[in-house]
C-alpha cells in the first residue's frame, strides 16, 4: 500500500506535494532540518526527485510525472516517515545562504540562522572596510565558510573541523562551488592548527546541546553525528573553549559570532561580564551572539 495515495494512476507535481504534506503530518516527522513545516518539505522532496528548480515555484505544479518518479518519492516518503530520516539525508542536498551543499550523515544538515548574517555581511558589526581573514569553527559540511567565502569574495576563509569525516564533506562542497582558491579545509581541536593567525571574523556554528537535552531530542537527530551535537553537561563545553581562545586570534577589531541555540540562558548565567550582542534574526531563529575583540577580555 502506497503511503497516503492509491499507486495507480496519473499525479501532477502540485498534487504529489499535497498528498506528500498529508502523508507527513499524519506520521508526525519532526521538522527542523531545513524545512519547519510539512508542505515546504513535501515541495523539496518532489521538485529533488522531478528535478526541478525551486525558483519554478507553482509554474511547474501542472507537469504530470512519470511512474518512475512518482515511485521514488513514494520510496523516499517512507524512509522518511517510517526510518525519521532528515530529508536533506535522503536527497544528499541541503541550502543554505543562497548555496546548494552536498550533506551526509557525517555532517549536520546545514540549518543555522548565521545564514542571514552572513548575507548582511555581519552589518553593522563588522566595521573593517575589507574583510580578509574568516575562521570558521567547526565547519561540518563547510556551510558556513562557504557562504562566507561568497559574502566575502576578497577574504581567505578557514575552515576547521576535528571530525576528518566532515572534512571530507566539506571539501567536496569546496570543489564543486569552485571555491578552492579561496577555501581551505584543517582538521583542528578548534584553534590547534591555526596558532599565530589572526582573523578579522570568527564563526562557529559549535555543537551546543547538554547532556539532558540529548536524551529528549526527536528521533531525526539520531541520524546526525553526536559529535556536532553534545557538548557536555550544560552545553558549553566548546563555546567555553571558543570565549577562552578567541581573543588571541581576532584581529583588535575583529568579531567573534557564536551560535548558542537553547544554551543562551546557560552562557548567561556563566559569562555575566560579557557584553553580549544578540542581533535580530528575520527570517526566525535566534541563539546567536557577536562579540567585539575588545569586549571578549571583559570577562570569561
Amino acid at each position: 500500500m502506497a503511503v497516503g495515495a492509491e499507486a495507480a494512476g496519473a499525479e501532477t507535481v502540485g498534487a504529489a506535494i499535497t498528498r506528500c504534506a498529508r502523508a507527513l503530518r499524519r506520521g508526525r516527522v519532526y521538522f527542523g532540518h531545513g524545512t519547519d513545516n510539512a508542505r515546504d518539505e513535501a515541495a523539496e522532496l518532489v521538485f529533488y526527485v522531478a528535478g526541478l528548480d525551486h525558483a519554478a515555484g507553482s509554474r511547474v505544479y501542472d507537469r504530470v510525472l512519470t511512474p518512475r518518479r512518482r515511485a521514488r518519492i513514494e520510496a523516499l516518503l517512507r524512509r522518511r516517515i517510517e526510518e525519521r530520516i532528515p530529508l536533506a539525508y535522503l536527497t544528499s542536498r541541503a541550502f543554505f545562504a543562497g548555496l546548494e551543499l552536498y550533506v551526509d550523515e557525517r555532517v549536520l544538515v546545514p540549518r543555522s540562522p548565521v545564514a542571514e548574517l552572513i548575507q548582511r555581511r555581519f552589518a553593522p558589526w563588522a566595521t573593517r572596510r575589507a574583510v580578509r581573514r574568516i575562521l570558521d569553527v567547526g565547519t561540518g559540511s563547510g556551510a558556513i565558510a562557504l557562504a562566507c567565502a561568497k559574502a566575502f569574495p576578497r577574504a581567505q576563509v578557514d575552515a576547521v573541523d576535528i571530525s576528518a569525516e566532515a572534512l571530507t564533506v566539506c571539501r567536496r562542497n569546496i570543489r564543486r562551488l569552485g571555491l578552492a582558491g579561496q577555501v581551505r579545509a584543517l582538521r583542528s581541536d578548534h584553534f590547534a592548527a591555526v596558532q599565530g593567525r589572526r582573523y578579522d571574523i570568527i564563526v562557529s556554528n559549535p555543537p551546543y546541546v547538554g547532556r539532558a537535552e540529548m536524551r529528549r531530542l526527536p528521533r531525526e537527530y539520531t541520524h546526525e553525528p553526536r559529535l556536532g551535537l553534545a557538548s557536555g553537561a550544560d552545553g558549553l563545553d566548546s563555546v567555553r573553549a571558543i570565549l577562552s581562545a578567541s581573543r588571541q586570534h581576532l584581529e583588535d577589531d575583529g568579531i567573534l559570532v557564536v551560535e548558542v541555540g537553547n544554551t543562551e540562558r546557560a552562557l548567561l548565567r556563566s559569562f555575566p561580564k560579557l557584553p553580549f550582542i544578540w542581533p535580530e534574526i528575520e527570517m526566525g531563529g535566534g541563539g546567536v551572539f557577536i562579540l567585539r575583540a575588545e569586549d571578549l577580555t571583559r570577562g570569561g
